[in-house]
């Protein structure tokens, strides 16, 4: 049976891993997929998931786990980027649970904590390469805008919640 619900601080390795095995399928990287984690792990570009507390329950947000049974297959998260504005981060889902709701439900609930916390809007950024997720996001209702931050090489999208039923009072 498939869980979606808040991470626990002993699941974010196997979230990790997730997230490392999906990009290693999409980006290719070279050498082992073990290779690659130890590469990731020690240039810190997933430090914001070692300290998920602060990054996103402490700003807030929510960290989301989707789970079969016991183990982790996907992963995604909302943070605080300003008093409107929550930041998707962190949505991945092992690729032989792709198309069967998964990756909709995560995404789903993560909208409803928005619309719960009063946000206005999400936006989030992915890379080109990742066509399968674009296209998920603009099923979704995400639409491309200009980049929200430094990273130009990244593809910025965005949702307005009010289009959902948010009423910001």
């Amino acid at each position: 049976m498939i869980t979606i619900r808040p991470i626990k601080p002993d699941e974010i390795p196997a979230a990790k891993r997730v997230l490392l095995t999906v990009a290693y399928n999409i980006f290719g990287f070279d050498g082992t997929l073990e290779e690659s984690i130890r590469h990731f792990e020690a240039a810190g570009r997933l430090k914001d998931m070692d300290e998920v507390q602060s990054h996103y329950f402490g700003n807030h947000g929510v960290f989301l786990v989707a789970l079969n049974g016991e183990q982790v297959i996907g992963s995604g998260a909302l943070r605080k980027l300003d008093d409107e504005t929550a930041e998707l981060k962190r949505m991945w889902l092992l690729e032989a649970y792709h198309g069967q709701g998964i990756g909709y439900r995560l995404l789903s609930q993560l909208v409803d904590f928005a619309i719960q916390h009063r946000y206005v809007r999400i936006r989030l950024q992915t890379s080109p390469e990742q066509v399968r997720a674009l296209n998920f996001y603009r099923k979704f209702g995400f639409y491309e805008i200009p980049s929200y931050n430094d990273d130009l090489d990244e593809i910025s999208m965005e949702l307005k919640l009010s289009v959902l039923g948010n009423q910001k009072e």
